[in-house]
């Protein structure tokens, strides 16, 4: 045995990479049955399988340009890093931007911008801008709310986020006066840490469901009554990721927390259909609605990605006829988002935001409701000037969630339906999760809020407006695809938008219904740390 030993740590290391070599070329010549590749070319074969696990990761950071990556390209997720860590984010010697790319946007601004006058609330805070408009006023709720922050967070359950992920954006929400929407998993204890709250209802009725799956209003008007930061509800009808399409929760992912919160079983799967049992078509929808609002007294909305008009059309017309229906519209872009998703689905279903934007507007606009509707925008449109179009087009609020995400780390790994988010925000394994440092994170939440409502408001002065809900139509143009390179959005897509009733920024502050529990003190020193 010692002979042999001797004659082992006698055998040169070179010898070993080769002896080491011939094994694996052994193996994927005889045994391998699997891989084509590593049997017609072993050891070379694996070479390839690596560089391909390894393929987004090179893109990302060495091969992509600073514009080219999607869903976010390096110089968007560098704004957001930048403005959330509180640092530089201005770039210098000119746009790299293709300025005649399709769909490319130019702001008109004004020859003379909007001067603040003597006292005005902006001078001390300037990234503070609530809603110009209340939801629930127009049909009387008993708990109306003006949201205190023109962006805010969009629909993301605990269980797809991580419970430190949550922690930070709630705090961070509560910090910068924005509300944060639970998504469907139901109110985990993360979402209730001071921030204003929307409660968001889908298919599988988490958190307010009775034993048999069906919908328990006993439960909702139960968690409204227990938890007063929930200041409205969101009936989700589709998301943009995968309209139409339910979901699974795997047995093995329910934990006992998240049996509590969601109310559902342990050691079973758990069906979220396509659609709603509550109710069967759009006249059944808009009296849930109203049932909803009813007994909670809160404004209730109803979230969804846009494809066929008929039913918006069938909407519209109830709402006129009946005098009720939804305070408030998200609609959500067909680009997806944190849901995991088919690419058929992700790729192909639904309109993006733009598109399904203007249509239900116009829709809308026909019927003369716009006033009484708090229109939600939510598609990527988590950057000043993006969100600056979007009022122009008729939104009233932004609701981000990758955009968020980055705020407290995400780094588009695009590993969040895997559970190996290598930040910790996409996923339940505590390890990955343990390096999120939450009080951070939600100063990071608060920042970006901040600077990008900062940088919104200097956008809407340059173009001399106190607010942004004061854009119109005419004030973005739009490159096309003809001789006629640039458009107005309101020669594009064929509408003006309708006047939002507004008289200044202080009224908004004066609301009584006035959300976001405003912490001017700490918003001014926030404004101190960034100037």
């Amino acid at each position: 045995m010692q002979e042999v030993l001797d004659f082992l740590a006698n055998i040169p290391w070179w010898a070993w990479i080769l002896i080491i070599l011939l094994i694996i070329a052994i193996g994927d010549i005889f045994f391998n049955k699997k891989h084509t590749i590593k049997h017609n070319f072993p050891i070379v074969g694996h070479l390839r399988y690596a560089l391909e696990s390894i393929g987004p990761e090179l893109r990302q950071y060495i091969v992509a340009n600073n514009r080219e990556e999607l869903p976010f390209n390096r110089r968007e997720r560098g704004w957001i890093y930048a403005s959330a860590k509180n640092v530089n984010n201005y770039e210098g010697f000119g746009t790299d931007q293709d300025i005649f790319s399709t769909h490319y946007i130019f702001i008109n601004n004004a020859l003379l911008p909007y001067k603040l006058p003597n006292g005005h609330p902006n001078i001390k805070n300037s990234g503070l801008i609530p809603s110009a408009k209340v939801m629930g006023a127009w049909n009387k709720r008993k708990r109306p709310y003006r949201p205190a922050s023109i962006i805010n967070i969009s629909a993301m359950s605990y269980g797809s986020l991580s419970a430190r992920a949550i922690e930070s954006l709630n705090e961070g929400c509560k910090l910068s006066g924005a509300y944060h929407n639970t998504g469907e998993g139901g109110l985990s204890p993360y979402h209730q840490k001071g921030a204003d709250v929307v409660f968001q209802i889908g298919t599988g009725y988490f958190g307010v469901r009775d034993q048999d799956g069906n919908f328990s209003m006993e439960k909702l008007v139960k968690l409204v009554q227990e938890n007063p930061q929930v200041r409205a509800i969101e009936l989700k009808l589709s998301q943009g990721a995968k309209p139409g399409k339910g979901g699974v929760l795997p047995a093995a992912k329910i934990s006992k927390e998240i049996s509590e919160i969601r109310g559902v079983p342990m050691g079973k799967d758990v069906v979220s259909p396509p659609y709603h049992s509550t109710f069967d078509d759009v006249e059944g929808m808009v009296e849930f609605v109203e049932k909803m609002a009813q007994a909670t007294g809160l404004p209730v909305g109803i979230k969804s990605a846009v494809g066929q008009l008929k039913d918006w059309e069938k909407l519209a017309k109830i709402m006129q006829e009946k005098d009720h229906g939804p305070d408030f519209i998200s609609i959500d872009g067909g680009e997806g988002g944190t849901g995991a998703a088919p690419p058929s689905f992700a790729d192909h279903v639904s309109l993006p935001w733009i598109y399904a934007f203007t249509d239900i507007y116009k829709i809308f606009q026909r019927y003369k409701l716009t006033e009484r509707i708090v229109f939600v925008a939510a598609g990527k449109l988590g950057f000043p000037a993006k969100a600056a179009m979007a009022f122009a087009l008729g939104a009233d609020i932004i609701n981000v969630a990758r955009e968020a995400m980055m705020s407290v780390g995400c780094i588009q790994a695009q590993s969040c339906h895997t559970n190996t988010c290598p930040t910790g925000v996409a996923t339940q394994n505590k390890w990955l999760q343990s390096g999120i440092n939450v009080k951070d994170k939600a100063m990071r939440t608060n920042f970006y809020f901040v600077k990008f409502r900062k940088e919104l408001l200097q956008i809407s002065h340059a173009c001399g407006y106190e607010h942004p809900c004061q854009f119109r139509t005419d004030d973005v143009d739009i490159n096309l695809s003809d001789k006629n390179l640039a458009k107005t959005l309101a020669t594009t897509f064929s509408y003006h938008k309708d006047e939002v009733n507004f008289a200044s920024v202080q009224q908004l502050l004066d609301c009584p219904h006035l959300g976001g529990n405003l912490n001017l003190e700490h918003m001014r020193q926030t404004e101190d740390a960034i100037d």
